[in-house]
């Protein structure tokens, strides 16, 4: 089965808890954490311990690129291996935790789903650079071309989209922090999934990010609650 659920923040118990109710299996059983898993939130041995504690977790994990934690092909540590029909980033020491590449379609029981991480950091002026905020937290230019590139081949029609943040025109506006100005706030990449949106047809849309469980149209949020990829 494939589960799709939103961030955790490097709290896994709700996961660990989701795995003993469901009776989960590492060969047969997926989950999408889409965006801001927190596996590599800090860049230090601390990232290790967590990730340890996963892999014993009877799952595997598809993590999609969040704003809060470091991309994984930033880190030596990872290679690319090839994974369901795409290409995904993983440790060898921890097999059943994997990082989507933006871009790439992964073919999950016969849907075909493409993976597009990254967003703004509304806190990032409290936050460190290079210690609990990454300067590449948003798709480059270079990654932007390379997922419209993708979906041209694809003749712009996936079945999924796992995004970490959403089209511009489906923004939650009630999920807005009331101390931050959104006037200063970079709205570049919704913008950038707007225009993606507008070209592509699909059946369902999942993101994270906002930190709350609705569906608006085509658009699922998912923060703490755990569907099946329909």
């Amino acid at each position: 089965m494939v589960y799709i659920t939103g961030d955790c923040h490097g709290d896994f118990e709700r996961i660990i808890e989701f795995c003993e109710d469901v009776c989960t299996a590492a060969e047969d059983d997926i989950l999408v954490i889409l965006g801001d898993a927190g596996i590599n939130y800090h860049g230090s041995p601390s990232d290790n311990e967590l990730k340890q504690m996963l892999s014993d977790l009877p799952i595997t994990l598809l993590c999609i690129h969040g704003n809060h934690e470091m991309r994984p092909e930033s880190i030596d540590t990872y290679d690319e291996a090839e994974w369901n029909d795409g290409i995904v980033y993983v440790e060898p020491e921890y097999p059943n935790l994997l990082f989507a590449k933006d871009g790439e379609i992964y073919n999950l029981e016969g849907r075909r789903c493409i993976a597009i991480g990254g967003a703004y950091s509304v806190d990032k002026y409290s936050r460190t650079p290079h210690v609990n905020w990454w300067p590449d937290e948003q798709p480059s230019d270079e990654i932007m071309a390379q997922v419209e590139a993708r979906l041209s081949k694809e003749r712009w029609r996936v079945d999924a989209v796992f995004s970490h943040t959403c089209p511009l025109k489906y923004i939650p506006r009630e999920e807005f922090l009331p101390n931050i100005n959104q006037a200063n706030v970079d709205r570049s990449t919704e913008e950038w999934l707007d225009s993606i949106e507008d070209r592509l047809t699909y059946d369902i849309w999942y993101c994270g990010h906002w930190h709350t469980d609705k569906r608006d149209n085509n658009i699922v949020f998912m923060f703490q609650d755990y569907r099946d990829l329909l």
